[in-house]
């Protein structure tokens, strides 16, 4: 195991030099403005004055080769900001959308968002569905090859002990709403449509808190809990059917075991990539957004698109494709693909609530926040809005973050040294004493993240971790003393893969911050301009 974690280490280190020359002058497009619309971008593909601004789901980034190619061609600019499908829909809702399109993985996200009506031209540019990937060795043992599977097969399966597996949250992910929603459906004996009196039958209840126990990781989004589980030791996850075949061609490139590709018959779910224009009066950009989606939905593209593992409809793929959709992998080429119909808005909604609150693995969260003297004004200002917004629970449900009755949260205060440990379990008074403790704790000392991080693997020593989905979240603003080797040796003892998120903020030591994401296959969030977003992403992987 210290020879992996050593591999990841060094990574680490490559990583942090990579960015570094990632960000050295000469990289922008000439201008001030447009120097800084690409920061805001997390990719941007082209160049020219016509602009193109997409707000897209994750599970897009593997397009972007294709995307560059009609940027190059036509001489335009298009900046891609991925943002997972929950937080689209919440954008759609707001006064002001400051994109061009929209791209979410599901239909379902503009339907209930776009309550104003302010998309148009919304086409389907691929269809995938969610499935299981499962180890080959386990699938065989499980007796899941060469048939058909229900969910009450892979209930069954859980309830035995014999199967764990990965999925992006139900309330952060359109992957993971997905397959919860196919869950409940099929669970419910594949009714018309779920309604609200099928959440209250009491069986479903027990059924799906059973299935959710299965969850061994969670994810914010699809496209890091493949890379996750590519960096891990996991054997199965839940995901688009071409993420999976993604992550076959590298585990069969590294010469491992591949995933066996399980579709739940009764319960399948679909994204269907639809890409619609923002109106916003614009006639010259509805001109280029026409052109830019007639390019993606042409024989050719579409085509394209079909070799990352994606359909172009609903009933088969391309002969010369077959080789990208492999039967020995389980996948279904010929496979007709039926969804489910998805709950009414005001169902769905309450569907995410239950998830959140009732029906998901608790999360047993260990917050280590830092109270050195540089995080004095307006710094600490921000951590207590911020944990404002997680720990007072009518804040927390505008966001699907709420608590659940069996959650436990630690919060870890730290300077120089670890400067208390407090707990809460559960949603009630407990958990919002939590906030009078961030609100009143006292700026100043030196940073030691290492030694609230190390604090936090100790605590999390005294409890059943498969009970729970367990997390430690750290913030800090500056460089760290203290010894990455004593956080590494309790990390050891513990013997459980237990992931380390940061907050990066001010002028903290990204170097730091990455080589604790690569040893315990987390990530790093950027809080630096709205840590309230950056808390809100991190708890939304976990």
């Amino acid at each position: 195991m210290k020879i992996r974690k050593l591999g990841k280490r060094l990574t680490a280190l490559l990583l942090t030099a990579l960015l570094l020359a990632a960000v050295l002058p000469g990289c922008g497009f000439g201008g001030g403005s447009d120097v800084e619309a690409e920061r805001e971008a997390d990719t941007v593909l082209g160049s020219g004055s016509r602009v193109l601004r997409i707000i897209s789901g994750s599970e897009n980034k593997e397009l972007e080769p294709i995307i560059e190619e009609f940027a190059d061609e036509e001489g335009v600019r298009i900046e891609m900001t991925y943002q997972g499908s929950l937080d689209i829909m919440r954008l759609l809702e707001e006064d002001e959308i400051p994109y061009d399109a929209v791209w979410p993985a599901s239909s379902l996200w503009l339907s209930v968002g776009d309550t104003g009506h302010r998309i148009k031209h919304a086409e389907s540019v691929s269809v995938t569905p969610v499935v299981f990937g499962i180890r080959m060795s386990l699938a065989e043992e499980l007796g899941f090859t060469g048939r058909e599977v229900s969910v009450n097969d892979l209930l069954s399966a859980i309830r035995d002990g014999k199967l764990k597996f990965c999925m992006t949250s139900a309330t952060q992910s359109n992957s993971g709403a997905s397959a919860y929603i196919g869950f409940l459906y099929a669970l419910l004996g594949n009714p018309e449509v779920i309604t609200s009196e099928d959440l209250q039958d009491e069986e479903l209840k027990t059924q799906i808190r059973e299935l959710l126990s299965g969850v061994d990781r969670s994810s914010g989004s699809s496209d890091w809990l493949k890379d996750m589980f590519l960096e891990g030791d996991y054997d199965a996850m839940v995901n688009y059917e071409c993420l999976i075949i993604q992550a076959n061609e590298q585990l069969e490139a590294r010469g491992e075991e591949p995933l066996y590709t399980v579709y739940p018959y009764d319960g399948l779910s679909l994204a269907d990539s639809p890409l619609g224009y923002v109106d916003n009066g614009d006639d010259g950009i509805e001109e280029l957004f026409l052109e830019f989606q007639e390019y993606l939905l042409s024989g050719e593209t579409q085509n394209e698109i079909q070799r990352t593992g994606r359909r172009s409809g609903y009933t088969g793929i391309n002969e010369e494709n077959r080789d990208v959709f492999r039967e020995d992998w389980g996948v279904q080429p010929d496979r007709i693909l039926s969804p489910i119909k998805m709950p009414e808005a005001d169902v769905l909604l309450e569907c995410l609530n239950l998830y959140q609150t009732d029906f998901k693995k608790p999360s047993l969260n260990v917050y280590c926040l830092d109270y050195s003297s540089s995080m004095s004004g307006e710094g600490n200002e921000q951590l207590v809005e911020a944990m404002e917004q997680l720990l007072i629970q009518e804040n927390a449900e505008k966001n699907f973050l709420q608590a659940s009755e069996n959650e436990i949260n630690i919060l870890i205060p730290f300077n120089g040294e670890v400067i208390g440990v407090y707990r809460a379990e559960g949603s009630g008074s407990e958990l919002e004493e939590l906030y009078d403790v961030v609100k009143d704790q006292r700026v100043g000392g030196g940073t030691d993240m290492y030694a609230a991080a190390t604090e936090g693997l100790h605590l999390l020593a005294g409890y059943d971790l498969s009970r729970y989905t367990p997390a430690i979240i750290l913030l800090t603003d500056g460089q760290s003393g203290g010894y990455f080797q004593d956080f590494e040796d309790a990390y050891e003892a513990l013997g459980e893969e237990v992931p380390v998120f940061s907050i990066m903020f001010g002028d903290a030591d990204e170097y730091q911050l990455e080589e604790l994401a690569e040893y315990t296959n987390a990530r790093v969030f950027d809080g630096r301009e709205n840590l309230t977003e950056a808390f809100r992403s991190v708890k939304g992987y976990n």
